[in-house]
C-alpha cells in the first residue's frame, strides 16, 4: 500500500500524541526477546528522535544496544512498533529534567541512588497502524463486509 506524505505526517503526529497521553511501551532488547517489559517513556516535546527511560543498573536494559518497542494507545485506536538503540544518558541536566514522581516511585532512595540508570533511545524506524476506521467501516466489519478499500492511509512505515 502506498502512503501519501500527508498520511505519514498525520500518523506520526497521532503516534506522538498517543505516546504522550499514555507513555507505557513494551520494550525489548533485539538480542533477547525474553527481556520484553513495560517501560515508561520520558518525552521532551522540544527533542525529536529520542525518548528516555529510567531503569536499574542491574536490569536487562543496562546491556544497551538495539531495541524494539511496541505501543498500544490508550483507546486502542493506534498501534505502533518502533526501533532504536539504547545508550546511557550521562547528561545531569537531562536527568533532572526527566525525573518525576512516577520515576521516583520506583527509586525510593531518590535521584542519587547509585542503582538508577537513565537510558536514551535514539529512535529509528516505525510502523504505525491507525485502527480508528470510523463508524461505517466498523459497521461493515461487524457484518463481515469487505473493508479492505476503507483502510488506505491507516498504516505507515516511517522514520521517527
Amino acid at each position: 500500500m502506498t502512503t501519501e506524505p500527508n498520511d505519514t505526517f498525520d500518523l506520526k503526529d497521532k503516534f506522538w500524541r498517543a505516546l504522550s497521553h499514555s507513555p507505557i511501551v513494551m520494550l525489548q532488547l533485539d538480542s533477547d526477546p525474553s527481556t520484553a517489559a513495560p517501560m515508561s517513556a520520558q518525552l521532551d516535546e522540544a527533542v525529536t528522535g529520542k525518548i528516555w527511560f529510567f531503569t536499574s543498573r542491574q536490569g536487562n536494559f543496562a546491556q544497551l544496544g538495539p531495541v524494539t518497542a511496541t505501543l498500544s494507545a490508550k483507546g486502542h485506536d493506534l498501534f505502533a512498533r518502533f526501533t532504536g538503540t539504547l545508550a546511557m544518558e550521562n547528561n545531569r541536566a537531562r536527568f533532572d529534567k526527566q525525573w518525576n514522581n512516577s520515576v521516583a516511585a520506583w527509586f525510593p532512595r531518590g535521584k542519587d541512588d547509585p542503582d538508577v540508570l537513565m537510558l536514551r533511545m535514539d529512535l529509528g524506524n516505525a510502523a504505525i497502524w491507525d485502527s480508528n476506521l470510523g463508524l461505517l467501516s466498523t459497521a461493515k466489519m461487524a457484518l463481515g463486509m469487505d473493508i479492505t478499500g476503507d483502510t488506505e492511509g491507516t498504516y505507515v512505515e516511517t522514520q521517527l
